[in-house]
């Protein structure tokens, strides 16, 4: 059995779309800063196609009557917006969110801070305590 051609247009347009989204668009290549940190960046990525046709009426191909001529199109589109960049250095790890508008997002977004300079002031009392 033949396959119809909008099998075709549509089997065409969703291996042009998986070429163009993978993995390595929403977590895009580390990139190495001057001071050594990695930064790797984090995107939102959405993505739609449509496709269609037509059949017409044996009536307007007069060579061939039993075969209805096909006529049909597609479209698709692809939105990447970045969302975050994943900072890592010296052992630590942040997520810096490039909308910070949420005060949650923020919130957690410094937790980690908070943690690293409460424990560097446990360090430094007992070391004060350990040297009297």
């Amino acid at each position: 059995m033949e396959s119809h051609p909008i099998d075709n247009l549509i089997r065409g347009t969703m291996e042009n779309i998986r070429d163009m989204v993978d993995v390595n668009t929403i977590v895009g290549d580390a990139v190495e800063s001057k001071d050594g940190s990695l930064i790797i960046p984090i995107s939102k990525v959405s993505f739609g196609f449509a496709s269609g046709g037509s059949e017409f009426s044996p009536d307007c191909m007069k060579e061939t009557p039993d075969k209805y001529p096909f006529g049909g199109g597609s479209g698709a589109g692809v939105s990447i917006k970045p969302v975050a960049f994943l900072v890592i250095r010296n052992d630590t790890l942040r997520l810096l969110s490039v909308d910070q508008d949420n005060t949650y997002d923020k919130i957690v977004d410094t937790f980690p801070q908070v943690l690293e300079m409460l424990k560097d002031m446990a360090k430094k009392d007992k070391k004060d305590k350990n040297s009297d």
